[in-house]
């Protein structure tokens, strides 16, 4: 049974919706999944999992929110090399920026993307859980 970490930061509940459908998925895929905050999360734990799914929505000029989410992740990025990611999150405005920017971060860290990105306009509708399922289900 393979064993994955999604962690995510949330500011008004719709990435955290998208966190429980990636966990759900990966448990329907017959995985354990462990939800996480970017305060439960290092470097040091990267390796007790076989894949890794993060989670943050869009933040003021499409970055990666500031004060928890984006240290953690770059704090983490240097201890990616060769590791199974998946990202995802949602956004209120602009054309996915922010997504983009990340994922080459995470292509700069070597990270493996398992799969395509999620991102859910404002609060995840019925096809953007299905693909958080989907993305659950590639990484376990």
């Amino acid at each position: 049974m393979s064993k994955i970490a999604v962690v995510y930061w949330s500011g008004t509940g719709n990435t955290e919706i998208m966190a429980q459908e990636v966990a759900a998925g990966a448990k329907a895929a017959g995985a354990e999944a462990d939800v996480l905050t970017p305060a439960d999360f290092d470097s040091s734990k990267i390796s007790a999992y076989d894949a890794i799914a993060f989670g943050c929505p869009a933040m003021g000029a499409e970055v990666l929110e500031e004060a928890e989410f984006e240290p953690m992740w770059n704090e983490c990025a240097g201890s990616l090399s060769g590791v199974k990611i998946a990202l995802f999150g949602s956004y209120g405005w602009g054309d996915g920026e922010w997504m983009r920017t990340w994922e080459e971060s995470a292509g700069n860290a070597g990270a493996v993307l398992a799969c395509d990105s999620v991102m859910a306009n404002e609060e995840p509708d019925d096809e953007a859980k299905a693909a958080c399922r989907n993305l659950g289900q590639a990484l376990a």
